[in-house]
């Protein structure tokens, strides 16, 4: 039986470097590779677009939609890990337990997009209290996350290496620092898409002085609504609504045990894992809760997500690779 052919245009970024070092390790798969000088030739990316079974598209948005253009045949399914088509019509959200049947669909799709690490995030929140109803689809929403500096990228990376280089130091000049603040960011508009809210989120996004990891927050002031939920039953819906996921973990309601000195809670535990962990802490007297997502923004968040959504395309397990 041959072995499903799997192209990644732009294996030499961030992302596709770490969906490669997943997929060379497998023996059921064939990685076909580009070489290094031919890499903005048009015609030998279409000859290796055309000649696969699924090509993982790691690249800018616009280089995206360049190689999508480049594919003539309907044989081939495409994951793109850009933002170019989060919400494009025609192509298949990639969060298998986003909702129920979502899995399907990326498996009978040819055209899947791989979601941002701050809306998985933000998704695996926010959208199990939205489809129950537990929160209205007028609320609204604010979001506080912070990632690792790899979440920028290349050039982030550099920067950051570099600064430590000079300092001789594991820090910085920069150790935190918010951004996104004329708002717009380009992830909001796949928050708002795929979340059923009736408006879009209020979005601040950060960058922290540590290579990998995520912590989004969603603060919710229950007080604002006629009938608000408790905690025990916002964490109830959540935890119904991930039951028997292998990569989405709900954590025990307003449990300390998880939190680095029964304090704080660390952004980096679940880093070099495919897992998305999700809190609810609340306070019933004063009818405030607090949603948190905790993932490895270049697992859960990137390649991680990428190989899981590559295995349903493929009708593996979905575990393989990860």
């Amino acid at each position: 039986m041959n072995k499903p052919k799997i192209f990644i245009d732009g294996e030499a970024g961030t992302t596709g470097l770490q969906i490669y070092s997943r997929l060379n390790e497998r023996d059921d798969i064939e990685l076909v590779s580009i070489a290094a000088s031919k890499r903005k030739d048009a015609d030998e990316r279409a000859k290796l677009l055309n000649c696969v079974d699924v090509a993982i598209l790691c690249l800018p948005d616009d280089a995206a939609r360049e190689a999508v253009s480049l594919v003539n045949s309907s044989q081939v399914k495409i994951l793109d890990a850009s933002t170019a088509y989060r919400t494009a019509q025609g192509w298949v959200y990639g969060f298998p337990e986003m909702n129920p049947g979502q899995r399907d669909k990326i498996a009978n799709a040819q055209f899947v997009s791989n979601p941002g690490c701050y809306p998985t995030g933000f998704l695996a929140c926010v959208r199990p209290l939205i489809a129950q109803g537990i929160l209205p689809t007028s609320f609204p929403v604010t979001i506080n996350a912070v990632s690792g500096y790899s979440g920028g990228g290349k050039s982030l990376i550099q920067k950051y290496d570099s600064f430590h280089e000079q300092q001789k130091s594991a820090t910085s000049d920069y150790p935190f620092g918010i951004y996104g603040l004329q708002f717009g960011h380009k992830h909001v508009k796949e928050m708002h898409q795929h979340s059923g809210l009736a408006s879009p989120p209020l979005f601040i996004p950060a960058v922290g002085d540590f290579e990998q990891g995520m912590l989004v927050q969603i603060p919710l002031p229950l007080w604002t609504l006629d009938n608000p939920p408790s905690g025990e039953e916002i964490h109830q819906a959540i935890a119904q609504y991930y039951q028997g996921e292998k990569f989405v973990q709900v954590a025990p309601f307003n449990n300390p045990s998880l939190l680095r000195d029964g304090t704080f809670l660390d952004a980096t535990a679940v880093n070099g894992t495919n897992i998305v962990q999700v809190f609810v802490f609340a306070n019933d007297n004063t009818q405030e809760a607090l949603l948190v997502a905790r993932l490895d923004n270049l697992g859960k968040g990137a390649s991680g997500a990428a190989v899981q959504n590559l295995n349903i395309m493929l009708g593996l397990p979905e575990e393989l690779g990860l």
